[in-house]
């Protein structure tokens, strides 16, 4: 989109892309705690978006709603990574499920259900379920960094690969597919839905019929059952 004199029309590309921003912001909100806002979110991916209008050069070979999609994501990210929401709190009961799950699973040669994680770690149910919720945004960049399409890549980057490229490209493929597959088929069908379908939390809580706040509980559990797998 150019104007009379040829250039970019900065104005209609922000009109034209901002769906694409919200779609993004609401994407990222299943694997965060509800107290990140989501206009904080929208906000930092317009930022994205228009240091993709000042740096974009056709010349790359990226089609420019690519490259956008990417930069919008990543300066999302990036906004994420600078306030560093999540208490330490939050990060040691993540890491306790990790492990309950390993001993679990290797206990017991399948992957454990929730009230067995929770007994193994001597909580009631909904004490464990409320973990999760909590433990779900802290979840968000190493499982961004283990199985984003994406990454954060800069304008021109021809740096080395994103940790997934190297992961797909590498030995241990097989084993991110085959813990994919060891999930159970609720949480697998989640994963599909979020990462291939790209449907939002409302969407996917209403494919499953739960609310969205299980959803979020759920993602939590199908990424601690992955990396227990992946560790």
């Amino acid at each position: 989109m150019y104007t009379a004199q040829g250039k970019i029309d900065q104005e209609a590309l922000l009109e034209q892309y901002l769906p694409i921003v919200r779609r993004q912001a609401l994407a990222l909100q299943v694997k965060l705690p509800a107290s990140v806002e989501l206009d904080d979110l929208i906000q930092a991916g317009m930022v994205g978006l228009l240091d993709c209008l000042n740096r974009y050069d056709a010349g790359q070979g990226a089609a420019f709603t690519t490259y956008a999609s990417q930069r919008i994501r990543g300066a999302m990210i990036d906004e994420l990574r600078s306030r560093d929401w999540v208490p330490r709190s939050v990060r040691r009961n993540a890491r306790s499920i990790d492990e309950s799950i390993r001993r679990l699973e290797q206990r017991m040669g399948r992957a454990p259900e929730e009230r067995e994680i929770a007994d193994d770690m001597g909580l009631a149910l909904e004490e464990y379920q409320q973990l999760l919720g909590d433990a779900n945004g802290g979840q968000l960049l190493p499982f961004e960094e283990l199985v984003s399409d994406g990454g954060e890549p800069s304008a021109g980057d021809s740096g080395p690969l994103s940790p997934f490229a190297s992961l797909v490209d590498g030995e241990q493929r097989q084993q991110l597919l085959d813990a994919i597959n060891a999930l159970p088929e609720r949480e697998k069908l989640l994963l599909g839905l979020y990462y291939q379908e790209e449907l939002n939390l409302k969407e996917i809580g209403a494919v499953l019929e739960v609310s969205e706040s299980r959803v979020c509980q759920l993602h939590s559990q199908a990424v601690s059952r992955l990396r227990s797998r992946l560790a």
